[in-house]
């Protein structure tokens, strides 16, 4: 089973949906066939490397709201994190563009480390409150989880895993994906957002039981126990 997960590290419902679908996996009998792959997703593809503006005023001026049910929104997804294990800190965050980012989880997926370096992000960015369109941080994070942090600083000077990028995010606009987080197993089935784990779990299962039904192969009845009694064949009396 193939799963992947489109996401991006500005989203909370991402980290959050992360955490949750992880844990679903954990009660989830054939987790060891498994396959989960983090896709790319910018939810602003034309977000600024650095701003002056904080997250909650961010947020109550792209819906228009007050800057205190904008905070109060915030709060709630603190907790909703907690819930599951996370510490946000949105008054430090620090809002950016989060491509160069994504280029470097294709990068590090070079070496076998795409979803460990999916998971430093999303800690450095809302636990942390690192600048992730900063490129020294990001090499940075890359040699925290065992990778070159000079190959990685120049990987992030070029061009390198932009079409990669593209390529995630054009895939997901064929799917119809226009929110994160979203899960697609097998190319065929979706599910959508920071579902609870039960949620998870009983997608998961359902999905199996459909791509693995009963298959019967040839045998004799006669070893079928049938009308409530369980004669053996050339039974003797």
């Amino acid at each position: 089973m193939k799963i992947e997960v489109w996401s991006d590290f500005a989203c909370p419902f991402c980290y959050i949906g992360k955490r949750r679908f992880e844990g679903a996996l954990e009660h989830f009998e054939h987790k060891d066939e498994v396959e989960v792959v983090f896709r790319s997703f910018e939810l602003d593809p034309n977000a600024p490397r650095k701003t002056e503006e904080n997250m909650h005023s961010i947020l109550a001026s792209k819906y228009g709201m007050s800057y205190e049910k904008a905070k109060g929104m915030n709060d709630n997804l603190t907790e909703q994190a907690k819930a599951v294990g996370l510490d946000y800190y949105f008054d430090t965050m620090q809002p950016t563009n989060t491509f160069d980012a994504h280029r470097l989880t294709h990068w590090a997926g070079e070496f076998g480390k795409r979803y460990e370096m999916t998971e430093r992000l999303f800690k450095a960015y809302f636990t942390e409150s690192e600048l992730l369109g900063d490129h020294a941080v990001l090499a940075r994070l890359a040699g925290e989880i065992g990778l070159d942090e000079k190959a990685a600083a120049k990987m992030l000077e070029s061009d390198a895993y932009k079409e990669d990028v593209r390529e995630d995010e054009g895939q997901s606009s064929r799917l119809g994906i226009s929110g994160v987080p979203f899960f697609v197993v097998n190319q065929k089935y979706g599910i959508s957002g920071a579902q609870p784990e039960d949620v998870f779990v009983n997608a998961l299962n359902k999905i199996w039981k459909e791509e693995h039904p009963l298959t019967m192969v040839d045998g004799s009845d006669d070893l079928a126990c049938k009308d409530g009694s369980c004669a053996l064949p050339n039974d003797k009396e």
